[in-house]
């Protein structure tokens, strides 16, 4: 029976990377959306050409109500989940002194609650199993920090200390967590940003350059792999060296 893996927010970016490398592997996919479009329907085919079937379920990560049934269309479709990567995350970004409550709250809410929300539905599951990875997409600005971003840093540092715990809880099951903490990525996000900005930062980086989303996903292809079965409570950082 092929293995089966949620993986939210991948509907661009390092998600929608995940994905496509989980799939080529030959789990099954199961992704959330807001709004249904083109690009959608464009992964959707990507991901099925790799002999797996992909079921799209519209669930906003924030609602427990939608995470709960997520998870349970999820079951009811393929019996059981095998993986649960919680990718799915935003910025607003500003000073502290600037950001609005609002501000520092969505973000909190989609990155720290989102994974709380999406793991605790998926956890009674794998227990059953005694089976399961759990990867959860944090940033090494949850480990170093960065100005301007107290919201993000926030919701990653958290994510980091929900992934040690989870480990322990949950280890004599055979379920491992472990986070990925990617640095700079070449994304939307970092599309944005001017050439100059981007050359002091590649300047930062010992490698000389940005990762790729299929960095990320290389390492998230590891740690659902049988050869990283030691592995748990860790948080592996994909960013060239910028935080050794």
């Amino acid at each position: 029976m092929s293995k089966v893996a949620i993986v939210t927010g991948a509907t661009r970016g390092i998600g929608k990377q995940i994905a496509l490398t989980l799939a080529q592997e030959g789990y099954n996919i199961v992704i959330n959306y807001r709004k249904e479009n083109e690009e959608l329907k464009e992964l959707k085919k990507s991901i099925e050409k790799n002999n797996v079937e992909c079921l799209t379920i519209k669930a906003d990560i924030t609602n427990f109500e939608e995470c709960e049934n997520l998870v349970k269309s999820t079951i009811d479709k393929f019996g059981k989940i095998d993986v649960l990567v919680n990718n799915a995350g935003i910025t607003k970004d500003m000073l502290l002194m600037r950001m609005k409550q609002e501000d520092f709250k969505q973000v909190i809410d989609v990155n720290l609650i989102g994974t709380y929300n999406m793991t605790k539905n998926v956890i009674n599951s794998m227990m059953k199993s005694r089976a399961g990875r759990i990867i959860n997409i944090s940033s090494v600005v949850g480990i170093s920090g960065n100005a301007g971003q107290t919201n993000y840093a926030a919701s990653k540092a958290g994510i980091i200390g929900f992934t040690k715990s989870l480990a322990k809880e949950v280890s004599s099951r055979n379920i491992l967590v472990n986070a990925v903490a990617p640095g700079f990525i070449e994304t939307d996000m970092t599309d944005v940003l001017k050439d100059e900005v981007k050359q002091e930062i590649e300047k930062s980086i010992p490698l000389k350059r940005m990762g790729t989303v299929q960095d990320v996903a290389n390492v998230v292809k590891f740690l659902v792999s049988e050869e990283s079965s030691y592995i748990t409570g860790q948080v592996i950082n994909v960013d060239g060296g910028m935080l050794m």
